[in-house]
């Protein structure tokens, strides 16, 4: 494992996409960003997944992170939300793969189990304990942004653990590992 790595982690919405990025140096965490895309205001469902690619791609350029830990979406009752989730899940992962950024997903329990130890704490519980962790001074008005940052502390938690999550290296790993659902 190196001893210098930097994770991104991402919360994946079409109303907002909330991100957060952390620098591990000889084991240790240090907060370097946090923060959302704001969507709301685009009805067109297109252009969201249009600006989600972007907005990663340019947190790529500017970042570099080594992985991706990205929020795995929660099954719900309704489809239609479903569908959109994952494909707003889709697009982020997409432009990881397209820089060869090894992506990690992680389930919502299992990123609160990592962060609070509870699987079903709240979103606030959840930024609270960021806080903490990392001396963030103030937190933000909507806590997606605190999600993605817990995306990634919980990889880092969780690296060098064997099953921690769904990883791709690329997209031929991604169709590899899909390539049966796809069969289905």
């Amino acid at each position: 494992m190196a001893t210098e790595r930097i994770i991104l982690g991402i919360d994946p919405g079409t109303t907002i996409m909330g991100f957060g990025v952390i620098e591990i140096e000889n084991k240790k965490m240090k907060f370097v960003q946090l923060n959302e895309l704001m969507l709301k205001k685009y009805d067109d469902h297109y252009t969201k997944l249009k600006l989600i690619f972007e907005r990663t791609i340019e947190l790529i350029d500017t970042y570099h992170p080594d992985e991706i830990a990205i929020e795995a979406p929660f099954f719900g009752k309704n489809v239609q939300s479903m569908l959109k989730l994952g494909r707003a899940q889709g697009v982020a992962m997409a432009a990881g793969l397209s820089r060869q950024i090894p992506i990690t997903e992680y389930l919502p329990k299992k990123i609160k189990m990592a962060i609070t130890g509870n699987g079903n704490a709240s979103k606030e519980q959840v930024a609270k304990m960021l806080q903490q962790m990392l001396k963030i001074k103030e937190l933000p008005k909507n806590l997606d942004s605190t999600d993605g940052l817990a995306a990634a502390v919980c990889h880092f938690y969780n690296s060098g653990q064997p099953n921690i999550g769904t990883s791709y290296t690329g997209w031929d790993a991604f169709v590899k590992k899909n390539e049966k659902r796809v069969k289905k």
